[in-house]
């Protein structure tokens, strides 16, 4: 086990861990320097989340992933995605999806769905659009950390987004 995890949960960890390590092999494919942070202990996978760590590989104009949770409770993904940006002044959180960004419904369920360009953290709060959890919403909309809501499974959507094209979906 992994610091009193599980081996049942250390392999779940890994398992999730190396799919952010293919998105930073895509990322270097591309010729974008990138390095992998966990605050969950995959030390054969990624390096340890210190935010010292991830200022400096960002001062090195490397991408950082943050991989998965903070390891405590309560903590979903989502919140932990808007905390870790906050913690390392990002312009804007990146949520990466399957669709092309915000709709009235779900577009695989509903084709009359409408897509949204731009929404406020408000709308979102308020229509209960599920693009992510209300905490990481009110983290972002509490410190005015705009979230772009794109389909990362596009090829080229990923290095399109860091280009600074716009893509998807703007909750300001």
């Amino acid at each position: 086990s992994t610091q009193g995890v599980s081996s049942a949960a250390s392999d779940v960890y890994k398992r999730q861990a190396a799919s952010d390590v293919y998105k930073r092999q895509a990322l270097e494919r591309a010729g974008v320097e990138t390095r992998v942070l966990s605050a969950i202990p995959v030390n054969d996978l990624a390096e340890p989340f210190i935010r010292r760590r991830a200022l400096r590989h960002l001062e090195k104009k490397r991408v950082v992933v943050l991989a998965r949770g903070t390891g405590n409770p309560y903590f979903t993904t989502d919140t932990t995605a808007a905390l870790r940006a906050l913690q390392i002044r990002a312009n804007v959180l990146a949520k990466g999806t399957k669709v092309d960004g915000v709709y009235s419904a779900d577009p695989e369920e509903d084709p009359d769905a409408e897509f949204f360009e731009e929404l406020t953290f408000l709308d979102v709060l308020q229509q209960r659009l599920r693009i992510m959890d209300s905490t990481a919403v009110s983290l972002c909309m509490d410190n005015s950390l705009p979230i772009n809501v794109f389909n990362m499974k596009e090829q080229g959507n990923i290095v399109k987004f860091l280009s600074g094209e716009r893509l998807g979906t703007m909750v300001v």
